[in-house]
C-alpha cells in the first residue's frame, strides 16, 4: 500500500530527528525524513510541508494505523500536529498466482493493450482500463497488479484477468 496524509502544518524534520531515533534524514540525498514504525512495519516520509507518505502496510487499515501512530508518536514527542489525519490510498500492489501456466504469446493476439518484449523483460505487461489497473503476467501464471486504489479492485481485476485467460483458452 501507498497512502498519503497530511499533518496540517508544516514540520521541523531536523528537530524531529533529534527527537526520535528511529528517523532517518539527509536532506542533501532526500528531502524527506524517514519515520518508521515497527508495527505494523511501515515507512512514512514527511516531509516539511506536513505532507505524509506511507509505504508497506499489507492492508489499507494497516496503512491507518501506522499513520495514526506517527501522528500520536509526533504528538507524545512534543510537536504540534492539529489535524487527524485523513488517509488516502493512492496505489495498491499485490501479487497473485493463477495456478495454471499462461500462454503470453497467445495473448498478444486476442487482448489489447499489451506489451511484451522477453528479449527485455520476462512479463507481459497489461494495461486493464476497468479497473484502471496495470498487470505484470509471466508464463508461470503469476502476477503483480498495480495502481488498484481498494483492495476490492485487486480481486475484480485478478477474476477478470483469470475469466478473460480462460474464456481464450490461454491458461494451460
Amino acid at each position: 500500500m501507498v497512502a498519503t496524509s497530511s499533518l496540517g502544518t508544516t514540520m521541523d524534520l531536523p528537530a524531529i530527528m533529534k527527537t526520535f531515533k528511529t528517523t532517518e534524514y539527509r536532506p542533501k540525498r532526500f528531502p524527506g525524513l524517514v519515520f518508521r514504525v515497527k508495527k505494523p512495519k511501515t515507512a512514512t516520509l514527511i516531509f516539511s510541508t506536513g505532507k505524509m507518505v506511507c509505504t508497506g502496510a499489507k492492508s489499507s487499515k494497516l496503512a491507518r494505523r501506522a499513520l495514526n501512530k506517527v501522528v500520536k508518536e509526533l504528538r507524545g514527542g512534543g510537536f504540534m500536529v492539529t489535524d487527524k489525519p485523513k488517509v488516502k490510498i493512492e496505489n495498491i500492489v499485490a501479487t497473485a498466482d493463477l495456478s495454471s501456466k499462461i500462454d503470453l504469446e497467445g495473448a498478444l493476439d486476442v487482448l489489447d493493450n499489451l506489451m511484451y518484449e522477453p528479449a527485455q523483460f520476462p512479463g507481459l505487461i497489461y494495461r486493464m482500463k476497468d479497473p484502471k489497473v496495470v498487470i505484470l503476467l509471466f508464463t508461470s501464471g503469476k502476477l503483480v497488479i498495480t495502481g488498484a486504489k481498494t483492495e476490492e479492485q485487486v480481486y475484480i481485476c485478478a477474476d477478470k484477468l483469470r475469466g478473460e485467460l480462460t474464456d481464450y483458452e490461454l491458461l494451460f
